[in-house]
């Protein structure tokens, strides 16, 4: 009999606009299966569309099914330094509640840069 800690799982998709990365993983964070854009279609313009996103995200909930896993938590992370998610992101969610898996929360966790290193040039600026 399966617990319900052992139905949960956790969905990484980082989203940028050449590729979509799926990643579902236990909730210690081990890791039982990725799935890219580029393992779903061979055309490098088409990564980083909705309808390959679709097929990311049956991919995962076929890994999903073979844990058992029924419940998860989705955490969605873009570019860092980037103006949104790509749009495989919403795409991804979208399929995976019309297959049937009970999503607990979403949460985005894009990195946001913050200062960071010096810039080059001087006191005027670079000159070109």
């Amino acid at each position: 009999m399966a617990t319900k800690d052992e139905q949960t799982g956790i969905v990484n998709i980082y989203t940028s606009f050449n590729n979509t990365i799926a990643q579902i993983t236990d909730l210690a964070g081990n890791t039982i299966g990725r799935v890219s854009g580029g393992q779903v279609t061979k055309h490098n313009r088409l990564k980083a569309n909705p309808t390959i996103a679709m097929f990311i995200a049956k991919r995962i909930i076929e890994l999903a099914k073979d844990y058992d896993i029924k419940n998860i938590y989705v955490r969605i992370r873009a570019q860092t330094g980037s103006s949104g998610t790509g749009p495989g992101a919403h795409a991804v969610v979208k399929t995976l509640t019309k297959e049937g898996m009970k999503i607990l929360s979403i949460s985005e966790i894009t990195k946001v840069p913050r200062g960071g290193p010096k810039k080059k040039g001087g006191r005027r600026g670079r000159r070109v």
